[in-house]
């Protein structure tokens, strides 16, 4: 039995990682390596025949050897979006033939095409799975579009401090809608953490930075995004709550929007016999996307619909309808969903009279056939 020594879990007094890498003309490589990547010498030696030098630059430290063995081959060296070597390129070969590729340190967004389908997803048929921080998610849109959007449907088991950290999105829209019970956050620029509860929702404007900090037990919210795969990324350096920005402060564009479902009010929707709170969701994005709550009023609740959207989501808060599209028909109730592809006819019949709707479409505005 080999007796290992014994190490902390948290070892302390770490400066940083070396890097090895071997070279033929440590001189060349050396100057390679200040003058194109700003790299500074630590150490070198020996003084009469220099063999190994000691760099150190963009947070990483080489250690040129002649003649190294298992030196890395391959650098990447993370740099801003607008860095530029002058000649364009993304690819450097250095004198001991090391590629060093420029990547940029925040992966961008990509946009993928739309590919629109019809979707029905039940409350019962579509499992549920473990995501970040320990989340349940169950995916409502499982083809996504072809990547261009996803929609998911969130429960938080256990009641408390929910283990999030300040992060921000690369993203196009996302909204968050709570369903059931309450959430914590707190936003940049928005003052103080607030509540989130059943029937209230969020426009997360691109790249604002936020954090979930606790939850009640079961809670549950709806979350719509695009692109589908969007990126998450930590911010180590912000600190929540911030101070509070004019409300007309942009994000990318957007602004920021906390829809409270007690403070409501309700007007005619597009199709007769319903009637629609709006989120103010469409203003804030500049008419990118809307999202409603839909009710029926009075007795007309059977309606025809075909719109011109790229995206058109609709999530069954309460009550019961049947949509149809064709020769097919489909009974929903609560915690069904239905995506619809954008100049397609379709029907909503025998609509309850406690039915309420989550609509979410893009763009905000729309021609309705």
């Amino acid at each position: 039995m080999t007796n290992t020594p014994f190490l902390p879990a948290s070892l302390t007094g770490i400066r940083g990682f070396l890097v090895p890498m071997s070279c033929t003309d440590l001189a060349a490589t050396t100057q390679f390596f200040i003058e194109r990547l700003s790299f500074r010498i630590d150490a070198i030696f020996p003084a009469d025949n220099p063999r190994t030098a000691i760099l150190s630059g963009r947070n990483i430290t080489l250690r040129l050897g002649v003649g190294l063995a298992d030196g890395v081959t391959k650098l990447d060296v993370l740099c801003d979006d607008e860095f530029q070597l002058g000649d364009d390129t993304r690819t450097l070969t250095a004198p001991n033939g090391v590629e060093i590729r420029l990547v940029p340190a925040e992966p961008r967004m990509k946009e993928p095409v739309n590919r629109q389908e019809l979707v029905l997803s039940r409350r019962n048929g579509t499992p549920w799975t473990v995501g970040r921080a320990g989340l349940r998610y169950r995916d409502l849109l499982p083809n996504r579009h072809g990547g261009a959007f996803i929609a998911s449907h969130i429960r938080i088991l256990d009641g408390g401090p929910v283990p999030d950290y300040v992060h921000f999105h690369k993203i196009r829209f996302q909204t968050i809608f709570c369903r059931k019970g309450w959430v914590r956050v707190v936003y940049e620029g928005q003052g103080d953490p607030f509540i989130l509860e059943a029937g209230d929702c969020v426009l997360q404007p691109p790249e604002i930075r936020h954090r979930v900090l606790e939850s009640s037990m079961g809670a549950e919210v709806i979350e719509i995004g695009s692109p589908a795969d969007h990126i998450t990324m930590a911010d180590h350096d912000m600190a929540l709550p911030s101070p509070v920005y004019d409300p007309t402060h942009a994000f990318n564009g957007q602004r920021f929007v906390r829809h409270i479902a007690n403070n409501a009010t309700w007007s005619p929707w597009k199709s007769p016999g319903f009637v629609v709170t709006d989120t103010g969701i469409g203003a804030a994005t500049n008419g990118l996307a809307g999202v409603r709550v839909v009710r029926p009023q009075g007795e007309g609740r059977d309606v025809s619909r075909m719109h011109d959207t790229e995206f058109c989501f609709f999530f069954v808060l309460a009550g019961t309808l049947c949509v149809v599209q064709g020769d097919a028909q489909w009974h929903l109730r609560a915690d069904d969903s239905i995506a619809i592809p954008g100049m397609l006819p379709y029907a909503f019949k025998h609509c309850s009279a406690d039915l309420e709707l989550l609509e979410v479409t893009l763009p905000a505005e729309f021609s309705l056939s």
